[in-house]
């Protein structure tokens, strides 16, 4: 979920398109130097699909569907507040030996879905050590646009047993290829979430309920996910407080917590998390991107649900390169966490 260094004709598309939200940037704030690790759902990987993709293949129609998509908006808030935190079950790391395919839980949770092992590759792998994604049970990957027409079935038989698909940034794009992939990856048997990259000189009330607005409050979803880090092609250069990071951070999550009833979790990258996270939302779900290490060394003391480990993955049923992922845990914690999603 970065904006690496392309040419010049990338970084004005990605513009145009919204990646960087139309509010105009603080020209008194000072620059940002973002991370250097790098992954590919924000970038041309593949054929990039015109802004009318999700519409010729879904034949929506645009005022009723506009109005009866996601929701109504919330109640506008005129300013950031800081709402309190709650605590939160993350499951211990406790990596499994290998992919179980499992269909029934016992009881009263009924149907579990299948687990696909992994079956991925990287264009850059990486030597992680001791403790290697692989040895993690539950493997899945992360989308937008820039993976262009997804193949999901096929996708998910490669080992993409999740998938968090890029919905929003800022408070006025909407990633075109987020219905039809919102749509296909449920049908292909995957647990799918959106994710929202956010977009510093705007108020984060606005952003929350722009996102609310676009995505649907499915209670099979998984929790929706705040993209924090920097972005350096941004129109955005405004350097923030750590206390004011944090605020924005809890209000946007708060007004997701309200409206969809699950605690989003939070994604970020080392730099962002060192200046402005390390130590504090404890109470909060992490999802870390680490493509060069294992989380422990990037993040200490920091519990996670979700790490990043590649930006360079490869896959059938994607053309190009896609991000790759892992959640913390056994076949059973997966299974354990979902449940604890929907109660």
């Amino acid at each position: 979920m970065r904006f690496p260094v392309v040419p010049a004709i990338f970084l004005a598309c990605t513009y145009l398109a919204g990646c960087a939200s139309s509010s105009g940037p603080d020209t008194s704030a000072l620059a940002i130097t973002p991370s250097k690790e790098t992954t590919s759902s924000v970038t041309v990987s593949a054929p990039v699909p015109a802004m009318a993709v999700g519409e010729t293949v879904e034949k929506e129609t645009a005022k009723q569907e506009e109005l009866a998509w996601a929701a109504a908006m919330p109640e506008t808030h005129a300013f950031d507040g800081i709402p309190g935190e709650a605590g939160v079950i993350v499951p211990l790391e406790k990596p499994a030996k290998g992919a179980i395919a499992i269909t029934r839980d016992a009881g009263a949770r009924g149907q579990r879905m299948q687990i696909y092992g992994q079956k991925f590759r990287d264009a850059h792998p990486i030597n992680f050590g001791k403790r290697t994604p692989r040895h993690y049970a539950v493997h899945g990957v992360d989308v937008s646009r820039w993976q262009g027409e997804i193949n999901w079935p096929k996708l998910r038989s490669q080992g993409a047993n999740f998938a968090y698909i890029k919905a929003t940034d800022g408070g006025d794009h909407l990633d075109p290829m987020f219905r039809t992939n919102w749509k296909r990856a449920k049908e292909a048997g995957l647990k799918r979430g959106a994710y929202h990259f956010f977009y510093w000189c705007r108020v984060a009330s606005s952003q929350a309920e722009w996102f609310i607005r676009n995505v649907p409050k499915d209670p099979d979803a998984l929790p929706p996910v705040i993209d924090v880090e920097y972005n350096g092609q941004s129109s955005c250069k405004k350097r923030l407080s750590r206390a004011q990071y944090l605020e924005k951070i809890k209000v946007f999550a708060d007004m997701l917590e309200r409206h969809y009833g699950k605690r989003p979790v939070i994604y970020t990258a080392p730099d962002f998390y060192a200046d402005n996270l390390a130590g504090e939302l404890k109470g909060y779900p992490f999802w870390l991107r680490s493509v060069a290490a294992h989380p422990a060394k990037r993040y200490p003391n920091r519990k996670w649900v979700f790490w990043q480990y590649s930006g360079s993955g490869l896959s059938h049923g994607v053309d190009g390169q896609i991000d790759l992922n892992v959640f913390n845990g056994s076949v059973d914690d997966w299974h354990n966490w979902l449940y604890g999603q929907s109660s």
